[in-house]
């Protein structure tokens, strides 16, 4: 049998001509990104590093400082860079959350590999990279060696049919995944299929985003036309694809016909098994809408929520923020008009930043509130109080449930 797609690249960056699950596999790490987190808390510099070029600072959880210990991380990690001649860096002002930088900057390359202490790293997969969220000790030993290690996991398929709905987006494609297959522990996930072609890479992003909510190792797609022109916009023509060999092994092979899809939303606590057609859910009013993170803060979903708003109030008793995910989403946005559609409809944009989405600062949900949110997580007490309630759901559904006043279908809204 031959090999999946995070097969064929694990063996190539191992030097080895076969893998299979089981098999524990020591690889080059092509890019180690660090986060501001890093350096905040326990930081102990190293002697010395592997490779400066391989290396990324991202500031991205607690830009600017929200609290004294924050402040603290600033200035290490930025004797660290000088220290190290990194170049690669993004300080207040070029910042963002990382998965959003390291998309902005083709650090997330086809065939390599990247690692960072963030545990949405699997973001990168969208890049056709083998991308994971290690512990910090694993990052710190990378930082120093240049190399790490996996153990190969079995690859569930998902194929992709169909063509994905325009109101439809990867927020909704990933929730019905999850309602209907539950967790992916110590799984890999592969996407691919004739549908891929009708979903945007932002979508994509998302979709691999979102499956550390489901535990699994490596999500990855495959490259296309779509996935090369983005990568030639930003200079980067010399890469070397893993493909799945057309006899791959894999654990199990599902079907998505992405026609068929409608919008969805998780209950809170969890994303597996825990959710339903947004058509089904009950009238339930919110205090909070949110939409932003590394998962739903990029251009197109600014852009979707502004399209919503525009000439439309949020409802009373609602508060809608928006955090782009870096602070280019930021600027780009703010030249196309979007924030200023947003800020009218009364929504508040805030900096780029994780933010809310971890409930650290801008926008933490007090007790017995309901949230709506398009971030990363739903589980109790993320974003703030453990007594209040995070339903997830796509940027489409959050703005149009934050003019409704309640969890409504995006598509009842007229835009």
């Amino acid at each position: 049998m031959g090999m999946t797609m995070i097969e064929n690249l694990l063996a190539r960056k191992a030097g080895v001509e076969r893998v299979a699950p089981g098999d524990i596999v020591t690889v080059e790490v092509d890019m180690c990104v660090m986060i501001d987190l890093q350096f905040a808390t326990m930081w102990v510099p190293p002697s010395r590093i592997h490779d400066p070029d391989k290396v990324a600072v991202v500031m991205d959880h607690a830009v600017p400082a929200p609290t004294l210990k924050d402040a603290a991380g600033g200035p290490k990690a930025r004797k660290f860079v000088s220290d190290f001649g990194i170049e690669k860096f993004f300080d207040v002002g070029r910042h963002g959350i990382c998965h959003q930088v390291i998309a902005e900057n083709a650090l997330a390359r086809p065939g390599e590999v990247l690692a960072c202490t963030d545990s949405h790293t699997c973001a990168g997969g969208a890049y056709n990279t083998a991308a994971r969220g290690l512990g910090p000790a694993e990052v710190f030993s990378i930082l120093c060696t240049g190399s790490t290690w996996y153990q190969i996991a079995p690859t569930v398929r998902y194929e992709l049919i169909g063509t994905l709905p325009p109101e439809i987006s990867g927020k909704d494609v990933f929730l019905s995944i999850a309602n209907t297959y539950g967790d992916a522990t110590n799984q890999n996930l592969e996407f691919g299929g004739p549908g891929l072609v009708s979903v945007p890479l932002n979508d994509r992003r998302t979709i691999a985003t979102q499956a550390a909510e489901i535990s699994a190792d490596f999500a990855t797609f495959g490259v296309d036309g779509l996935l090369r022109e983005f990568l030639a916009e930003r200079g980067v023509r010399d890469f070397e694809p893993a493909d799945a060999d057309p006899d791959a092994d894999y654990l199990e092979v599902r079907t998505v016909d992405l026609s068929d899809l409608e919008p969805y939303v998780a209950r809170p606590g969890t994303v597996s098994h825990n959710g339903s057609p947004v058509a089904q859910i009950e009238n339930r009013r919110i205090d909070q809408a949110f939409i932003g993170s590394c998962a739903n803060g990029q251009l197109d979903d600014l852009r979707i929520a502004a399209n919503i708003l525009r000439g439309k109030n949020v409802a009373p008793g609602v508060r809608l923020l928006v955090t782009p995910a870096s602070q280019q989403v930021y600027r780009d946005a703010m030249r196309l008009g979007y924030l200023q559609d947003l800020a009218d409809a009364g929504a508040v944009v805030t900096n780029s930043t994780c933010g809310a989405c971890f409930g650290y600062h801008m926008g933490v949900v007090g007790p017995g509130e309901v949230c709506l949110t398009s971030s990363t997580r739903n589980f109790t007490g993320r974003m703030g109080s453990a007594e209040a309630e995070i339903y997830m759901a796509s940027p489409a559904t959050v703005a149009a449930s934050a003019v409704a006043g309640y969890i409504t279908d995006p598509r009842s809204v007229t835009v």
